[in-house]
């Protein structure tokens, strides 16, 4: 039987606001990576974890993609294709926060798309605010920088902050999922960078221990991070920053990266 490759990572995740005043934080937390053909077998295999019913961590389908209870796997694939990437039932693994005792709230989720042969083809990242809105950036992976990291560009085109601007251009650093993994973003104005987030954090197998001990380590963690996100809201707010109201959200759910172009196009997907 082939090694699963579904599994905990466990670290620290980090956001800094470089100007017009600087802000910052940072605190533990982990994120699941989860094969999107592993994610039944492992509501079996697991007594914490569970897929669409309630359980200590627990995986929904319409937590992501187009938000039905369809595929998440046919969701993916739709976008490959409409991106010009052939989709060849490659593995589709999720970095993202599980539900915990039923609820969970995933500023980003970032989908590690594969070729049958192993081969990274492109990085989806699925953006959410907390006004109920998604959006998504499919962006190909042309080949890995230094160090094995992959750099990723895309403007941005999706309201998250009321304290940023939509003017922004994203720069993504990606250590893609391995004994650690690590992303980080940096957010720039027509002036430079403004803000920058990351997380790393190290594997661990997911099994009923380790999530278990995640539970006890992370209490509420899916809570403590809405929760987070209002309260520095409000010490922001409290500083004097700029208020940008919210405009419609894109025409289209995925912005589709072109890189060989540098640029990009929004795509209704097929």
């Amino acid at each position: 039987m082939p090694e699963p490759q579904s599994a905990l990572y466990a670290g620290k995740v980090m956001h800094q606001r470089l100007k017009p005043r600087r802000h910052r934080l940072s605190y533990r937390m982990f994120l699941l990576l989860l094969d999107l053909d592993e994610i039944d077998a492992l509501g079996t295999r697991l007594r914490l974890f569970s897929r669409n019913r309630f359980n200590f961590f627990g995986f929904v389908d319409r937590d992501h993609g187009d938000s039905s209870d369809g595929s998440l796997r046919a969701y993916v694939e739709r976008q490959l294709n409409a991106s010009g990437i052939e989709a060849d039932g490659g593995p589709i693994r999720l970095l993202s926060m599980p539900r915990m005792l039923g609820y969970a709230f995933n500023p980003l989720s970032v989908y590690f798309c594969h070729r049958r042969q192993g081969d990274l083809t492109a990085i989806l990242y699925e953006v959410s605010n907390t006004f109920g809105q998604r959006h998504s950036y499919l962006i190909p992976v042309a080949d890995s920088g230094r160090e094995g990291l992959i750099e990723q560009h895309c403007d941005k085109h999706f309201y998250v902050s009321p304290f940023i601007a939509m003017g922004m251009h994203y720069r993504f650093r990606v250590g893609p999922p391995g004994n650690e993994v690590s992303i980080h973003i940096t957010a720039s104005d027509d002036q430079g960078p403004l803000i920058v987030a990351s997380f790393s954090g190290k594997r661990r197998p997911l099994t009923d221990t380790t999530l278990a001990r995640a539970f006890l380590a992370y209490p509420l963690l899916t809570i403590k991070v809405i929760a987070a996100i209002h309260w520095e809201a409000l010490l922001l707010w409290a500083k004097g920053m700029r208020f940008y109201a919210r405009p419609d959200p894109p025409r289209e759910p995925v912005t589709h990266v072109s890189v060989e172009r540098h640029s990009q196009r929004e795509i209704e997907p097929s």
